[in-house]
């Protein structure tokens, strides 16, 4: 596209939702990793979400400490002592099921103490449960500024990483 003479590259939607979710991220309250979601069905944002404590709690921004970080417990581990509601699922709480089913999650994520991307993100085990059932079918993840890793949804459920390894 040519506008006035010179020559305007305009952003492929993948990295332009991942962008409006990187947006959403700003809201985090989580001391060690941000992160920002937002589903989209038909060009249209149907909800987002980002990680912070539920409504009324205090947030670790609040107390000034990440349990975890405190007990170096390693990440993807032991979500029960995070005060945190994941970006994923106050994404999907916020949304109407009917509104999900065929849809796209977007998902961006940094490192709190650096803004340093988060290489290789991929939701936790309990949020690619909520995803499954709530119909949505990619979620699309960004690696670096411009970089992002697709997912099919159906490839978690025909994979089942909450299957026991038969010895």
């Amino acid at each position: 596209m040519s506008y006035g003479g010179y020559s305007m590259k305009r952003k492929d939607k993948e990295n332009y939702y991942l962008d409006i979710a990187e947006t959403v991220m700003e809201r985090s309250t989580c001391l060690r990793r941000r992160y920002g979601a937002i589903i989209v069905l038909n060009d249209e944002i149907i909800a987002t979400g980002y990680n912070g404590a539920p409504r009324g709690r205090k947030n670790c921004g609040d107390l000034e400490y990440c349990t975890r970080e405190n007990l170096n417990i390693p990440s993807g581990e032991r979500y029960e002592l995070c005060r945190s509601v994941h970006a994923e699922a106050n994404a999907i709480i916020s949304a109407s099921r009917r509104d999900m089913i065929g849809a796209t999650l977007y998902l961006a994520g940094t490192e709190a103490s650096t803004g340093d991307y988060i290489s290789e993100v991929t939701p936790c085990t309990m949020c690619r449960r909520l995803i499954i059932n709530a119909g949505i079918a990619k979620v699309i993840t960004r690696n670096k500024k411009d970089t992002f890793t697709v997912t099919h949804v159906r490839d978690w459920v025909f994979n089942d990483d909450s299957l026991p390894a038969i010895l």
